[in-house]
C-alpha cells in the first residue's frame, strides 16, 4: 500500500497560510507528498523547499486569474496536483493549506486505509471537521459550517476535484462511495491577525466575486471583524503539535460570549432540532456513505 499526500498553495506568506503545518501534519502517514506551488508574489516556493523531507515533490504551476467564478481555479489547480501523484499510489491524501491533522488520528487513518485497501467498493474516506474561528480557543458550531468532507481518495485516475475544490467526484460527475472514519480535520482558515484575515478574504474571494462585490463585502485596509459570527463554543481539546508555535505567536485579542447566539428564528428552530436528534436538515453531502 502506497499513500501520497497532495495539496496546492499560492501566496502562503502574503496570506499567512499554515501550509507548512498542514503538510507536515500528515507527512508521517504518507510515502510521498506532491505540492503544486502556484506563481506567487512572495517566497512561497522557498518556504515549501525549506521543509526538511525527501518525501516532498514540488510542481510549479500558473494560476489562471481570469477564472473569477465559483472558485473553479482551485479545482483546476488541485487536479494538477492529483495528476502528479505516482501511478502506484493506493490512497491519495488531500490536505488544504489551512487544514491540519492532529497526530492522535494518524493510527486511525492508517488503520482505515489498510482495512479498505482491497475493498474496491470504497472509493474514499470521510473526515469530520473542527472549524476554529477568531482564535485558537473558539470553535464555530452553527449550521453554516460543514461537518464532513472527503480527504482520502482511492487513486484510480477517475477522480477529479469538484467545484471549488472542497471535495471530489468521479470524472463522470458521480459521487464517491465512502466510509466515514474516526478522524478530524482541524480547519484554521479563520484564525489569523485581523489585517491578514482581510487580505486573505479578499485574495481568495477574488475567484468568486467582482472587484465591486469584494469592496462591498470586505473593504481593503479595514481590519476583519470577527465579532459578526453567529455562534461559537470553547474548544476543550488539544491542538496538533505542529501548530503550537503559531499559537504561541498569536498577537491579537479576540473574546466572544459563547452564550450569545445570533440566529434567525428559522435557524434557532433548526439548531434545536439538530441538538436533539443529530439530524441537520438540508445538509450538503457530496458523497454516498456505504
Amino acid at each position: 500500500m502506497k499513500i501520497t499526500g497532495f495539496t496546492i498553495i499560492r501566496n502562503a506568506i502574503k496570506y499567512d497560510y499554515p501550509v507548512v503545518e498542514a503538510i507536515t501534519s500528515i507527512l508521517p502517514v504518507c510515502d510521498e507528498f506532491v505540492v503544486a506551488v502556484g506563481n506567487s508574489e512572495d517566497g512561497t516556493l522557498d518556504l515549501i523547499k525549506s521543509i526538511n523531507s525527501d518525501k516532498i515533490r514540488i510542481i510549479e504551476t500558473i494560476w489562471d486569474d481570469s477564472l473569477r467564478k465559483d472558485g473553479r481555479v482551485l479545482a483546476i489547480e488541485t487536479d494538477k496536483a492529483l495528476a502528479a501523484v505516482s501511478d502506484d499510489t493506493t490512497w491519495a491524501f488531500y490536505i488544504q493549506s489551512d487544514e491540519v491533522v492532529h497526530e492522535k488520528y494518524h493510527q486511525n487513518i492508517k488503520d482505515a486505509m489498510l482495512a479498505y485497501k482491497d475493498d474496491l467498493s470504497v472509493e474514499g474516506l470521510l473526515f469530520k471537521y473542527t472549524h476554529f474561528y477568531g482564535s485558537y480557543k473558539y470553535v464555530a458550531d452553527s449550521r453554516k459550517w460543514y461537518r464532513n468532507e472527503i480527504r482520502v481518495i482511492r487513486h484510480t485516475k477517475k477522480v477529479v476535484s469538484y467545484r471549488d475544490a472542497q471535495g471530489f467526484r468521479k470524472n463522470d460527475n458521480t459521487k464517491l462511495k465512502i466510509k466515514s472514519i474516526e478522524a478530524y480535520i482541524y480547519h484554521y482558515g479563520w484564525v489569523k491577525p485581523p489585517t491578514k484575515m482581510t487580505e486573505k478574504v479578499r485574495g481568495l474571494s477574488y475567484f468568486w466575486h467582482t472587484d465591486q462585490e469584494l469592496d462591498q463585502q470586505q473593504p481593503a485596509n479595514v481590519e476583519f471583524d470577527y465579532s459578526g459570527i453567529d455562534s461559537l463554543t470553547l474548544f476543550d481539546g488539544t491542538h496538533p503539535k505542529v501548530i503550537q508555535s503559531r499559537i504561541e505567536r498569536m498577537n491579537w485579542a479576540f473574546d466572544f460570549d459563547i452564550h450569545q447566539k445570533k440566529y434567525s428564528f428559522k435557524n434557532r428552530v433548526l439548531m434545536k432540532l439538530e441538538q436533539l436528534t443529530g439530524w441537520r436538515i438540508g445538509e450538503y453531502k457530496n458523497y454516498i456513505k456505504i
